[in-house]
């Protein structure tokens, strides 16, 4: 994985030394709120409800065991006992001390983390395919140029204040694990006649007015990259609406111009963009790419699994993916145990995944998007002792893409933006349908507190969104979303329901769907295959 370099650490140690200044004013008076809050925005320092919220940055989900022992670390000592992964692959504390943060990013800097450019309308942290490197499916490991996109997107100056926060996910394989197509940017790393280059989609996203970005490049090839990325940058930074914070995403840009006249613009600043030779030197890739280097695999490890133990089988079927090494496996931890707080790791837990890392997966870890931990090249061999360590931790739930395996946001629970709460009604939901779970099978479900749609309640096979009906708690239910290549956004079923209500609605949808699905089909094929009137009869009755 990369490595600070000098001016890396530089660069993060010196904005702790000025955060520290600024807290320090804050804190004696020198500075109003109105005064610190951009500057402890460019912190990713949030006020919620209770508390200041601090989220950290892990650049494309990588991060080892050192940095996950520091998070754990920082749980124990600043807030209380846990964090919570995100859908942006980052972690936050939401129990944090004002007074606490500056030796917070020190601590982090220490392990070369930190949380600049997790909040404000810049390019926030970098996503990618959690099984990057591992994948048996994958054209490269996305990773290196994840992190040559993090370089030369941090402190971008003429990108410090774009008309809204943008966010940029990289993949390199058919399957896409980072719901690519549903950001700003999505890139899509492809082969043509021997040489690696990039499949370039603008315009997607979630929130208020969700759509699918549409593809703008087929290819560019991987030195133009940067420059072909800045181009696509300029035009949005140059008409994006700052004048209404509801229309400044480029997806409101794309759509309203069209993507052919997006395109054209941005082939036309591509070519002046291109004389400004801001394209890395060949080199330099090569430089980052030796950091991600493979491990030093077994070659002769056995491909043989003892599957005698049934409740081992079924967590071997359902959270074990192939990898591209033989004698390897990919392992997703779940941090969705029934009834738990979807995306939530207590301290102890962040240190034993830690420790698993360090002795079964090359000392790497990754998060995915769903909220959940990866332990990535992990010998097949090990992987009875892995499940061992897990369950005793309470880690081991056989849930990855079911219907147990819940993305939610913190909800009302935390969040000052939010309207209803998503964290209870995980939860309940969880329970009532735990017990049918590996009979529905592949059942993506995810909920959002507010329009703003960070639990990617647009992207679920079943998509459940908190609103504020006249002071009360209202959900609306929706059907048919996907973040994957078979991406679609969800379909509004009707009236919405209370929390108990809800539960219900989604306990009868899934009855129906058992009710009429064919043999091999998901609930989501199902869905596209018989349409909405079954399930809103199903629901409404």
């Amino acid at each position: 994985m990369y490595r600070y370099d000098q001016y890396d650490q530089a660069i993060v140690d010196a904005r702790v030394d000025e955060f520290r200044d600024q807290v320090r004013r804050r804190l004696a008076g020198q500075l109003t709120e109105d005064q610190f809050k951009p500057l402890r925005l460019m912190n990713g320092l949030y006020l919620q409800l209770h508390a200041y919220m601090l989220r950290v940055a892990i650049p494309y989900g990588t991060l080892d065991s050192r940095q996950l022992r520091t998070l754990a670390g920082i749980a124990r000592e600043f807030d209380r006992g846990y964090g919570h992964f995100t859908t942006r692959q980052n972690l936050q504390f939401n129990w944090i001390k004002l007074e606490d943060t500056p030796t917070i990013l020190e601590r982090l800097a220490k392990v070369e983390m930190h949380a600049i450019q997790t909040s404000g309308n810049c390019i926030r942290n970098i996503s990618s395919d959690q099984f990057a490197g591992a994948a048996a499916d994958e054209v490269t490991d996305p990773r290196p140029w994840a992190e040559l996109l993090r370089q030369w997107s941090t402190f971008h100056p003429e990108f410090s204040y774009l008309p809204r926060k943008f966010k940029i996910a990289v993949i390199a394989a058919n399957e896409d694990r980072a719901a690519m197509r549903l950001h700003d940017i999505g890139i899509q790393l492809v082969e043509q006649d021997g040489a690696v280059g990039a499949r370039i989609y603008a315009g997607g996203g979630m929130g208020r007015t969700p759509m699918i970005a549409p593809l703008i490049r087929d290819f560019v090839p991987v030195d133009d990259l940067m420059s072909y990325l800045e181009a696509a940058l300029r035009v949005y930074n140059r008409y994006g609406r700052r004048d209404n914070i509801y229309k400044a995403r480029i997806k409101i840009l794309v759509h309203e111009i069209g993507a052919d006249e997006y395109r054209r613009q941005v082939e036309e600043e591509f070519v002046a963009v291109k004389q400004l030779g801001i394209d890395p030197p060949r080199a330099e890739l090569e430089r980052i790419q030796a950091m991600f280097a493979a491990p030093a695999f077994s070659a002769d490890a056995p491909e043989a699994i003892d599957r005698s133990d049934p409740d081992f089988a079924v967590w071997l079927d359902q959270n074990v993916a192939a990898h591209k090494q033989p004698g390897h496996a990919i392992v997703t931890i779940s941090l969705k145990s029934i009834g738990g707080i979807p995306g939530d790791a207590s301290a102890d837990q962040m240190d034993l995944v830690a420790d698993l890392a360090e002795r079964y997966s090359f000392d790497e870890l990754r998060v995915t998007h769903a909220q959940n931990l990866v332990l990535p090249h992990v010998r097949k061999a090990d992987l009875p002792a892995i499940w061992t360590r897990l369950r005793e931790a309470g880690l081991a739930e056989a849930n990855l893409d079911l219907v147990t395996d819940i993305i939610a946001c913190p909800g009302l629970d935390y969040c000052s933006l939010a309207n209803a709460r998503s964290i209870p009604l995980a939860q309940k939901l969880a329970v009532r349908l735990a017990p049918r779970q590996h009979d529905l099978g592949e059942l993506k479900v995810k909920i959002s507190g507010c329009i703003n749609a960070c639990g990617h309640h647009h992207a679920g096979h079943i998509g459940i969104l908190g609103v504020d009906k006249k002071g009360v708690e209202n959900y609306q239910l929706s059907f048919g979303g996907s973040g994957a290549e078979d991406v679609s956004l969800g379909k509004i079923t009707g009236p919405g329901f209370d929390e108990d209500g809800v539960v219900d609605a989604v306990d009868r949808a899934t009855c129906t769907y058992v009710e009429l699905r064919q043999a091999g089909e998901r609930f989501l094929d199902t869905y596209r295959r018989v349409g909405m009137q079954p399930f809103k009869e199903a629901i409404y009755g």
